[in-house]
């Protein structure tokens, strides 16, 4: 059983699709197994999350975010070697250094950050397969689920594509019949990109029926 690091933007937006659950399963977790950022509750309150998926939406996940304890902290160590990277904001930093230090899966959305870490020296070796990319994710879910299950549960997101990003509105949107052709390639340009830190791999599982 996995211990999860999320970052805010991941548990948002699974939040109001309504997979977390099924997102920690599978890494064999639950939502006792995951950890989050010490501001989380207070970003689904105001700012930005709120104006881009509506206040309703975050207020219904609030709850979920204060009933998950806290990242363990890292090290001064293993924060400093992550300090000072403008490509990597202080959040992420906290979650890659915990992450390192204990052994613990990271799961983000967080392209710019993951590539400016991965560039890192030692920083691959020490996060090797512990970093859970969106694209990984949702490859999984769709394996698990089924993809028509996994774009019905995106609707919301995919509702405000002009708001949303653009992995979540090109692989499940009704125009895209295969959803996991689309993951896979977009999975493979982030391998590809984030060389040589290795990423965690979705279970290879069929569908549930």
């Amino acid at each position: 059983m996995a211990t999860l690091l999320l970052d805010t933007d991941v548990f948002t937006k699974l939040g109001i699709a309504s997979l977390l659950d099924h997102a920690y399963a599978l890494f064999d977790a639950t939502a006792n197994d995951c950890r989050r950022l010490p501001a989380l509750p207070h970003m689904l309150r105001r700012g930005a999350l709120p104006a881009l998926h509506g206040k309703e939406a975050c207020a219904r996940l609030i709850p979920l975010a204060e009933g998950m304890a806290l990242a363990p902290a890292a090290s001064v160590e293993w924060l400093a070697r992550f300090a000072n990277v403008p490509q990597i904001d202080p959040g992420e930093a906290q979650l890659f250094a915990s992450a390192a230090e204990h052994g613990l899966i990271v799961m983000t959305g967080d392209k710019r950050s993951v590539t400016a870490a991965s560039r890192l020296e030692g920083i691959s070796e020490a996060l090797a397969g512990r970093v859970a990319s969106v694209e990984a994710v949702l490859l999984g879910l769709c394996r698990r689920l089924g993809g028509e299950k996994v774009r019905i549960a995106l609707g919301p997101l995919v509702a405000t594509e002009d708001r949303t990003d653009k992995l979540v509105r090109v692989c499940f949107s009704d125009g895209n019949p295969d959803p996991v052709a689309a993951l896979l390639s977009y999975f493979g340009d982030l391998k590809r990109n984030f060389a040589p830190l290795v990423l965690w791999e979705p279970p290879k599982e069929g569908a549930e029926q």
